[in-house]
């Protein structure tokens, strides 16, 4: 499991290199993956500092650090 999880955050961070900030559902939809293995993912990104998670009019948004 771990390292599917590893292999999720990798494709996140290049998802998002690519099309920058996008909102939680929209990345969510666009992997096609299976929703907890992505959320554990985002998590594993957000506590090594490689994403921000914020809020924007109601909706998460999820980006790379700079």
């Amino acid at each position: 499991m771990i390292t599917q999880i590893g292999i999720t955050a990798g494709e996140i961070w290049h998802y998002l290199d690519k099309h920058g900030a996008v909102e939680l559902e929209t990345l969510i939809s666009e992997l096609k993956k299976d929703n907890n293995l992505t959320l554990m993912s985002l998590g594993w990104l957000a506590r090594e500092g490689h994403i921000s998670i914020a809020d924007a009019d109601g909706k998460s948004m999820v980006s790379l650090r700079k």
